[in-house]
């Protein structure tokens, strides 16, 4: 019979031990600090956005516009490869027309402007990037603050009123975790955007190198007849 009765007080039990909060109302439990977090969650998510799509777009250099490029000077029509460049509207454009405009000035001083204008574009790519890597740190700390004032709210409580229960101290405690885990998951989504833009950069760099050092051997021919 007492097996019977704690059969039937388990069931009954079960289906509010179920009962469990929604993402939102978890996250809403966080308090004032969840909303700095939100601000900067939509913030990260627009800047890798934007710096994706912007660095997609400015960093592409087809293998057949340097082909063409390179064409063009070794025919000697200077003025259709400074039409090609500028009819592509991106990095690798702007860099090989400034660089088909110092044609005629010593190697050296058309190496330093591919130099110089690259690393113009390249900052342009970065732009907003720098932001994402202050997110990084600033969201776990931002996190951990809202921890740490949740627990001193916490213990106030019971200073004043005396009641030390430790479901109420469980409870509390959770709540503020949720501040600790929002900053930390935040600032993983901020530093795994900064980075991976970064490669990104990197690769379009590598493959800009290699396009100037093709370029560079062009002038170091004979121009051909057109």
């Amino acid at each position: 019979m007492m097996l019977l009765q704690a059969l039937t007080d388990s069931t009954l039990v079960a289906p509010a031990a179920t009962q469990g909060l929604s993402l939102i109302d978890l996250l809403g439990k966080g308090g004032w600090v969840m909303f700095p977090l939100g601000l900067l969650f939509l913030v990260t998510l627009f800047l890798i956005i934007e710096r994706f799509l912007a660095i997609t777009a400015n960093g592409k250099i087809e293998s057949q516009f340097v082909d063409n490029v390179k064409d063009f000077i070794q025919q000697g029509n200077l003025k259709s490869a400074e039409s090609l460049c500028r009819n592509q509207r991106n990095a690798a454009g702007r860099i090989f027309e400034r660089a088909i405009g110092r044609i005629g000035y010593p190697i050296k001083d058309i190496e330093t402007s591919i130099e110089n204008a690259s690393q113009i574009e390249i900052q342009r790519m970065e732009g907003n990037l720098p932001y994402l890597g202050v997110i990084a740190g600033i969201a776990p700390m931002l996190g951990f603050v809202g921890t740490i004032a949740g627990i001193i709210r916490i213990f106030y409580d019971i200073s004043v009123s005396n009641d030390f229960n430790i479901s109420t101290i469980a409870g509390g405690m959770y709540e503020k975790m949720i501040t600790s885990g929002s900053g930390l998951i935040l600032g993983l989504i901020a530093y795994a955007g900064y980075h991976l833009l970064n490669m990104k950069i990197d690769r379009f760099a590598l493959r800009l190198q290699m396009a100037a050092s093709d370029f560079i051997d062009v002038l170091q021919k004979p121009v051909t007849s057109k």
